[in-house]
């Protein structure tokens, strides 16, 4: 349960963690984009962030981190003591004994460090999704979500009964090689679906308040009402993603969060692309229906100075009840995603290490 239960710092009321999705802005590099991401890592462990969790995308031109295990297994090389994990894994789209074998080698590089996040979603669009699972039966995958959970759990504790067609076959690294802790498995959602499934099996879990936020509440509702304690978990425990950016000025954080406005708009209507330049978003002409999407897109973001980001973040983990706030924060540059934590960080008062 310690590797699951995060101790607030400074004056932050909950323990604050990080989500990255490794954007990659207009003018700028994949490569780049994954440089940020050890940065921003080695900055959230340095400033007493508890998590820095890599989400799962594919076919998106903006977003690098379409293989979460491959850049945790980079960004392990380079932090010490922050505890890593997917936010997360898209279960549909790999073959359990796959994420197992992944996530043993991962926790064998950073012994007692990884969390595994799984989601049920694609992650993607219909066809990409195809691609990814060479098939186009894409119901299936997340109808049988329990079965490949339960599946995924068998190969991590490498403990299929006797007589199990897969009882001689081991997820290596794993427990097959001698006692070894093995990644605490957290369910992500924006539903009640995963809410009620992470609670029925007392596991924690991760929901989407960035992009879902007006399920939040509802599915932490039911995620508390329904929990059954575990070996795992004695106790609900349960973070929310919240998207946040703070900057010394205030028009300066506006002008950055409305390039994540934009991109979503265009990955709604089916034109993803690069982050944009504040000044491409500044001089987009959004449609009336467009405009109506980007500020109530914006409604959910939490922005501003750092004072008043500290405030929009108390505000939520009190409504919410949420136990740990993880934080996203899409901008164009390096800089600017940088400083934000930077900022949030000493705002609350968190330890420089």
């Amino acid at each position: 349960m310690d590797a699951i239960r995060g101790t607030a710092s400074g004056s932050a009321p909950v323990p604050l963690s990080v989500l990255d999705l490794a954007t990659v802005g207009s003018g700028t590099t994949a490569t780049e984009a994954l440089r940020t991401s050890v940065a921003l890592a080695r900055r959230a462990e340095a400033r007493g962030f508890h998590r820095y969790w890599v989400a799962e995308h594919h076919s998106m031109p903006g977003v690098a981190s379409s293989s979460p295990a491959v850049i945790l297994a980079h960004i392990a090389a380079h932090t010490d003591r922050i505890r890593l994990g997917s936010g997360g894994v898209m279960l549909p789209n790999h073959a359990p004994l796959v994420i197992a074998e992944q996530f043993g080698t991962l926790e064998a590089f950073a012994p007692g460090r990884v969390d595994l996040g799984l989601g049920r979603a694609p992650g993607t669009d219909g066809a990409t999704a195809a691609a990814l699972r060479r098939t186009d039966r894409l119901n299936e995958g997340a109808d049988d979500f329990p079965q490949q959970l339960a599946e995924l759990t068998r190969f991590l504790d490498d403990d299929f009964p006797d007589g199990h067609p897969y009882a001689r076959i081991h997820a290596v690294p794993g427990p097959v090689q001698g006692p070894s802790a093995r990644p605490p498995v957290w369910l992500l959602g924006s539903s009640g679906f995963s809410a009620r499934l992470a609670a029925t099996l007392g596991l924690p879990f991760a929901f989407a308040h960035h992009f879902s936020a007006q399920n939040t509440i509802p599915a932490l509702d039911l995620y508390r009402e329904s929990f059954r304690p575990s070996a795992v978990l004695d106790a609900p425990y349960a973070l929310i993603g919240v998207s946040a950016l703070a900057s010394d000025d205030e028009k300066e954080a506006r002008r950055q969060v409305l390039t994540g406005a934009l991109s979503m708009v265009r990955l709604r209507t089916g034109r993803p692309g690069l982050i944009p330049t504040p000044d491409e978003a500044a001089a987009y002409e959004f449609s009336p229906m467009e405009r109506e999407f980007v500020d109530s897109w914006l409604g959910n973001v939490v922005h501003g100075t750092p004072d008043a980001v500290r405030a929009g973040l108390d505000d939520l983990a009190k409504r919410t009840g949420a136990d740990e706030l993880m934080i996203t924060g899409t901008a164009h540059g390096a800089d600017a995603r940088l400083r934000s934590y930077e900022l949030i960080a000493d705002a609350y008062g968190l330890p420089r290490a």
